[in-house]
């Protein structure tokens, strides 16, 4: 096979530099996985170079399968096979194979374990635990974040305490320095571990280093933008004399900062090789010239950065779509209905469209929509709204509070925040509640006159049972469930139990924050946990074409011929913390909005809202700085729905009179049978019956 066949010049000059330093820049669509491969393709073709002298490593482990599969297809191998390119992959699996091999050099046995997440918290509560750290305001997430991050940053227990200010991080400087000894008299290496001891043996062990300098001829790095100190450091150690290293990246992508990532690495990759060759792939195959250009007129708003101009032989095609909308549910509303009249009209499938947000919160408002108007979909890199671990928590207080017998529910919650209720003592209750005749509330109030719990395990029964009674109290009155819902995390401390200091702790109160906006649709507690058991129980089948959902975040290496990216308000895109945080976090932000721009290959729908619902409140944020950046000449405002000129259902003081035939978004068409302050309650031609709040239902009268 003709390796250099269907490369573009710049693609085939990369291919054909086998020596020295090459930094390939390749910018978004630019067929670098394609380079790559025709590269490795013909050292081993060419330059006669054994499959087990290149050292190729990828971003993911689906990354190196796919990689190793076209290369054999190439070369004529069985890509399948593990023989066949021995060492590409992760830099996680790489270093896994050396220290295996070598590890022993640094007292590491070849027999040793690895520890996942679960269990490096599990022995971080060890550790806290032989400390005596009982404060409830450390949480060992928090913990094992912040070990993390100090991993990634190659700092040691003592490099650590000796810049702990603060009194968590000098608590995590203790706890962190026993995690280490427990976990080396364990024999077991956590994944930063993985990375962390290749430095040391590199470092330490320089016959070794020499062996490997030996053994790898040639070094590949994909996504080379997103390299840590870590991976830096074992990459400056394998480079040997002849300085036979390839770099494959793109800075303008580069939005992984907050897991280690620095993009400076490829910025500076001339400074540390001199000499470098550098190629640019700046003809992109992927998007047509009009969402090439407003994505290029983003990113160069950017100052610290590669120079480079993509460009595509493709035609403009249609400009960038932004939709101005009036609220969040309009803004899925119009996703949806898009997405609807193009399949309909069986133009497009399901699968062709993806819809990326700033945050996993965002989907609750498109998953209503899409459940509404019978549109399939899938969320990737994250979890269906009403499975994610925290709206379940919540759901689960709310249907107890609700059915004071769910004992479903109670074992979900009994210990969430943690109480110190046991699986024995929670055994014990069971039983003895089970023949009370009293329902699982009231037992729990009544908990001192039961003889098989210990002193302090009544104690908390009795003091969840308090609490759990006055919030069912709220419910017999009639609360709204968003009252119900923000009453509830405060009392049970829930709020604080998910503020734990991890990175995921903003994602997760900002799911509870899109609860309570969407509870504030209802006017009763029934109603809403209706509305939530049909859209947790829908249909999950994975045979059929599916609209994919997904956060920027995970849509990166991905395409697809229409994107709608929702959400594009200053505070959500950027977020506001990155905004107020200085320019290199706002240029973060400008790179993630480069990327979700560039997984269109057709169609770029942009949508942003006047108002927006979120944490209970309604804001009104402008439209973000980066729409502006697009250029006003490649970008078209779609008109929004049509709406009566009376805008009655926008209104501070709701009109509505029984009788009046009224139309929901979520409901359709229906008629007032009763009135009742701000709530009024709606019969269906669906035959349903519903009581809405007005203030927020956004009933249209017909």
């Amino acid at each position: 096979m003709d390796l250099l066949s269907g490369l573009n010049d710049a693609q085939a000059d990369a291919v054909q530099t086998t020596t020295g330093p090459l930094l390939i820049l390749a910018g978004a669509g630019s067929g670098k996985t394609k380079t790559l491969t025709h590269r490795i393709a013909y050292l081993i073709a060419y330059d006669k170079i054994w499959p087990n002298e290149i050292l190729a490593v990828t971003f993911t482990n689906k990354a190196a399968k796919e990689m190793r599969e076209r290369l054999g297809h190439l070369l004529g191998e069985n890509g399948a096979s593990r023989n066949f390119m021995p060492w590409m992959g992760t830099f996680h699996g790489i270093c896994v194979r050396l220290l295996r091999q070598d590890g022993h050099a640094i007292g590491i046995a070849p027999n040793y374990v690895i520890y996942d997440e679960d269990d490096r918290q599990g022995l971080i509560k060890q550790a806290m635990k032989q400390l005596g750290i009982v404060d409830k305001q450390i949480k060992p997430r928090a913990v094992s974040s912040a070990i993390s991050n100090a991993k990634n940053e190659m700092l040691t227990p003592d490099d650590f305490a000796a810049g702990a200010n603060y009194p968590f991080q000098k608590e995590v400087a203790k706890i962190y320095a026993l995690y280490e000894k427990l976990r080396v008299t364990a024999g077991a290496l956590d994944f930063d571990d993985l990375l962390l001891e290749a430095v040391r043996l590199f470092r330490d062990k320089p016959e070794i280093r020499k062996k490997w300098r030996a053994q790898f001829k040639h070094i590949l790095i994909d996504e080379y933008q997103d390299t840590n100190a870590a991976q830096y450091s074992i990459v400056k150690s394998l480079v040997g004399e002849s300085r036979n290293i390839c770099v494959v990246g793109d800075d303008w992508q580069s939005i992984y900062s907050w897991r280690g990532a620095d993009f400076t690495n490829i910025l500076n990759f001339e400074r540390d090789f001199p000499g470098t060759k550098i190629v640019k792939l700046e003809q992109n195959y992927r998007s047509t010239g009009a969402i090439l250009e407003a994505a290029n007129n983003v990113i160069t708003k950017n100052v610290q950065r590669t120079d480079k101009k993509l460009w595509t032989a493709e035609p403009t095609g249609t400009p960038v779509q932004v939709h101005a909308v009036y609220d969040e549910a309009e803004e899925a509303n119009i996703v949806a209905s898009r997405i609807g009249l193009q399949t309909n009209m069986a133009a497009r499938n399901y699968g062709d469209f993806a819809v990326l947000y700033r945050m996993n919160a965002q989907s609750y408002s498109l998953e209503r929509a899409f459940l509404q108007q019978r549109i399939p979909y899938q969320i990737i890199g994250g979890v269906r709204f009403y499975d994610r671990k925290e709206i379940k928590d919540i759901i689960a207080y709310l249907r107890l509070l609700y059915q004071p017998n769910d004992r479903m529910s109670f074992s979900r919650i009994v210990n969430v925040p943690t109480r110190g209720i046991g699986a024995t003592s929670l055994e014990k209750f069971l039983i003895w509640q089970a023949n009370s005749g009293m329902d699982i509330v009231a037992s729990l109030v009544n908990a001192e006159q039961t003889s098989t719990l210990t002193p302090r395990a009544k104690t908390a029964m009795a003091k969840l049972g308090d609490t759990l009674r006055s919030l069912q109290m709220q419910v017999l009155s009639d609360a709204s469930p968003s009252d119900i819902i923000e009453n509830l995390i405060q009392r049970t401390g829930y709020r604080d139990f998910i503020l734990d200091g991890t990175p995921q702790a903003e994602e997760r109160e900002a799911n509870i924050g899109e609860m309570i906006s969407g509870a504030k649709l209802f006017a009763t507690l029934p109603d809403f946990l209706e509305e939530v058991a049909l859209m947790s129980s829908a249909d999950k089948g994975e045979d059929e074409q599916k609209v994919t959902l997904m956060t920027i975040h995970a849509a990166k290496g991905l395409e697809f011929p229409v994107v709608f990216m929702v959400g594009m308000e200053e505070g959500i895109f950027p977020m506001t913390r990155a905004a107020e945080a200085g320019p290199k976090e706002l240029e973060e932000e400008r790179r993630l909005c480069y990327v979700g721009m560039t997984r269109a290959r057709e169609e770029l729908h942009l949508s942003y809202a006047q108002s927006r619902l979120q944490f209970g409140q309604r804001n009104y944020n402008p439209a973000s700085r980066f729409l502006s950046d697009m250029g006003h000449e490649l970008v078209s405002v779609a008109p929004s729905f049509q709406r009566d000129d009376s805008y009655d259902e926008y209104s501070d003081i709701p009109n509505f009179d029984i009788g009046q035939s009224v139309r929901s978004a979520q409901f359709g068409v229906g008629e007032v049978i009763d009135i009742d302050g701000m709530a009024v309650t709606v019969r269906f031609v669906s035959g349903t019956t519903k009581k809405l709040n007005v203030e927020y239902a956004r009933l249209e009268k017909l």
